[in-house]
């Protein structure tokens, strides 16, 4: 089950940095799940360091991180996601 939460928490937070960030991006649904977990990993880390991951009630500072990671996750992710597209389709 944790695996399955994990996933779904990478596909919402991945589709939300997915609308905040300005333009297109270009990477597909699977990768925008991945880059929604690492963000989601990279904020809680950032919580935790920070001393905020456990608090009284909802971890509203946790999540906000959270998402805050995804959408760095995702931006630069679809930067390096196009960079390798374009290089394939150079080659060719």
């Amino acid at each position: 089950m944790t695996w399955l939460w994990a996933i779904i928490v990478g596909l919402v937070l991945g589709l939300i940095a997915k609308a905040i960030i300005p333009g297109k991006q270009q990477i597909p649904l699977w990768l925008t799940v991945i880059f929604g977990m690492l963000g989601s990993v990279l904020g809680n880390w950032v919580a935790t360091g920070i001393g905020v991951a456990d608090t009284k009630g909802i971890d509203w500072i946790r999540h906000l991180l959270q998402l805050a990671g995804a959408v760095v996750v995702v931006a630069v992710g679809d930067r390096l996601w196009m960079s390798m597209r374009g290089r394939k389709k150079h080659a060719a």
